[in-house]
């Protein structure tokens, strides 16, 4: 199953946010609604946006063609739609480095795009679970936060789809998916994939992890990433970092698993990384109605930062890299 296509000069998703009590596809046939998938999270997961600015850029040459200063501001409002994740830029630029030769040009990049990531999701498994074999043995107890399998790419995944193959492998001692407040990417989204690949979990609160760790429930934490920096800070969903300091404490590896259009050479580390600030109502609401009282405010930043040297290892679908060594 892929979770986002191209069909009929449209982009055809999964609406992550009618998960996992509906199966819902969207269709995307404007800038707009495009920017708005993106920002409002019914595509989410750093590849899978990316792929779906550059096939956004292939919207936008259609939609705007005739109208060059409508066209730059479509590719503009397309790579800022969110602005944590390197990816997003990344597909977007790619695509429209194509506009100067025609609509069919850029569409054909952002399908190179779109196929480039299913590969990489499956270097990236294999590359992992050795990774994983040769750190904690046989069937190791996997815990891993927020939403990382097809949802987040095009299909296979990123650190989900290292479980996957340890499961393929029959090498699997165990699933812990952290909830992922306050969206619940792992709880809604992470349960849901491994659920239709028969893969057996458990669902925690995130601050339990690192608890798990220490009691020795957890032989590793494995993660995606929105960016990496060139130092090997990794940017991922909040409540990544709580598990890193986790495992360090219990002596276990983290391990890192993104595909090299998520390394980022040009921003030195974390602090150079802008992260972004999500609506109040997320933390303050659940399925809209209010948890707290009245007149309360949030703090809500949907990413953090793991400072490198916790880091055991970033897996891409191109190397092992070992940031904290």
């Amino acid at each position: 199953m892929r979770t986002i296509e191209w069909t009929d000069g449209a982009i055809e998703i999964i609406d992550q946010t009618a998960l996992p009590a509906a199966e819902r596809r969207l269709r995307l046939s404007t800038v707009d609604e495009v920017v708005d998938a993106i920002r409002r999270l019914a595509v989410r997961g750093a590849p899978a946006i990316g792929v779906a600015g550059g096939l956004g850029v292939a919207i936008a040459a259609r939609q705007y063609a005739g109208d060059p200063a409508g066209l730059a501001a479509a590719v503009q409002r397309l790579e800022h739609a969110r602005p944590t994740a390197v990816n997003l830029a990344r597909g977007v630029r790619m695509a429209a480095a194509a506009l100067p030769e025609g609509p069919e040009a850029v569409l054909k990049a952002a399908l190179e795009l779109l196929d480039a990531e299913v590969s990489a999701s499956q270097s990236m498994a294999q590359r992992g679970a050795d990774l994983v074999g040769e750190l904690c043995g046989a069937a190791p107890r996997m815990l891993t936060h927020c939403n990382t399998g097809g949802l987040a790419t095009v299909t296979g995944g990123t650190a989900l789809g290292v479980i996957t193959e340890l499961f393929h492998r029959g090498r699997l001692g165990g699933v812990i998916a952290s909830e992922t407040r306050p969206l619940l990417q792992g709880a809604r989204l992470t349960a849901w994939e491994l659920g239709r690949l028969g893969i057996p979990y458990r669902v925690a609160v995130d601050g339990a992890g690192p608890f798990l760790m220490a009691r020795g429930e957890v032989d590793a934490v494995i993660v995606g990433a929105d960016r990496i920096c060139a130092n090997g800070d990794v940017v991922n969903k909040v409540g990544t970092y709580a598990h890193a300091l986790g495992a360090r404490a219990a002596g276990i590896p983290f391990l890192v698993v993104a595909p090299e259009s998520t390394v980022d050479n040009a921003t030195a580390s974390g602090a150079d990384v802008a992260i972004e600030d999500r609506p109040d109502r997320e933390v303050l609401e659940f399925s809209g109605a209010p948890v707290t009282p009245a007149g309360a405010a949030a703090v809500n930043p949907a990413f953090d930062v793991t400072p490198c040297h916790l880091v055991t290892a970033i897996v891409t679908d191109e190397r092992v890299i070992r940031p904290a060594g």
